[in-house]
């Protein structure tokens, strides 16, 4: 009978998501707890995973791996980020040793847009960990969206990561509809007006200027105030979708989707209206194979 080898951690601002492997990579048990770095106090993040993740899990004795905010400097330990482009050996290279046994995977960074640097935690893993799944992703030119609080663009080429844009779109998306003018408590359900927020969103351009249509639509009589989340977020992942990419440089034919099911259903249905191709992944598998591949194969 197979035996647990490693203990995986996905170990975010909200929560932590954990499971042991075997010697292969396939799930032995898993378990999600409340303790994501935001809830945590200051030198808090060992304790509590050693005396109440490890004994959950049965994982005492297991060489751990963690990714995530977890290494960052509300986490564990601040953990340097690696530079691109990088794929699965360099990462792989620069995992941290925070406690014996204990690794965390240190995120990416690269030239972001405006001459500022560009930061990725957690997803890198997940991206990596899609990328080792099948040989024939490691080859050629491939654009990736992972759709979330801080949307990823991610140019891959040969296997690495080489660039990234962050989108803050549905960061966006919480505050405009919790404390502006736009606020709602309303379901985004409304496909209709999530459609009628993607056209508005033109090319991306005057993003502030477009965001009062969400008002206006409503006050003047034109729409619903009930309809208003679901406009907004077609409006915000629309203008994401046609202007982000180009920051990439690319001019994308098809694209790769990798996260929430929900989420990327919403970024698919924007790409498509573009005439772009979408391929959707899981990313709570794709978080499992990176573990896997940087902590046990490393």
């Amino acid at each position: 009978m197979a035996q647990p080898a490693l203990l995986a951690c996905d170990w975010g601002t909200t929560n932590l998501r954990a499971w042991t492997l075997d010697a292969e990579g396939a799930v032995m048990a898993e378990r999600e707890f409340p303790l994501g770095v935001s809830r945590l106090g200051a030198g808090e993040a060992e304790g509590r995973f050693q005396r109440e993740v490890r004994p959950a899990l049965g994982a005492e004795r297991l060489p751990a791996i963690l990714c995530g905010m977890v290494g960052s400097n509300l986490g564990w330990r601040a953990v340097t980020y690696a530079d691109c482009p990088a794929g699965l050996f360099d990462l792989a290279a620069a995992l941290t040793e925070v406690a014996p046994g204990v690794r965390i995977v240190p995120g990416l960074r690269c030239q972001g847009i405006a001459g500022a640097p560009d930061v990725i935690r957690g997803e890198e893993t997940q991206i990596l960990g899609w990328l080792a799944a099948r040989r024939d992703r490691q080859q050629g030119r491939i654009v990736l969206c992972h759709p979330g609080t801080h949307a990823k663009w991610v140019l891959i080429e040969d296997g690495r990561i080489v660039r990234f844009v962050t989108a803050m779109t549905g960061e966006l998306f919480a505050l405009l509809s919790q404390h502006s003018v736009l606020k709602s408590d309303a379901p985004a359900e409304d496909e209709d007006a999530f459609d009628a927020g993607l056209a508005a969103a033109g090319d991306g351009g005057a993003l502030a200027a477009r965001l009062f249509t969400a008002r206006s639509r409503v006050v003047g009589g034109e729409a619903e105030a009930a309809s208003t989340p679901s406009y907004l977020s077609g409006l915000l992942i629309g203008a994401e979708v046609a202007a982000v990419p180009q920051q990439l440089g690319e001019r994308p034919a098809r694209v790769v989707l990798l996260g929430d099911a929900a989420l990327c259903a919403r970024y698919q249905r924007a790409l498509e209206r573009s005439g772009i191709e979408v391929e959707t992944f899981d990313g709570i598998a794709a978080a499992v194979a990176g573990l896997f591949a940087l902590g046990y194969r490393s």
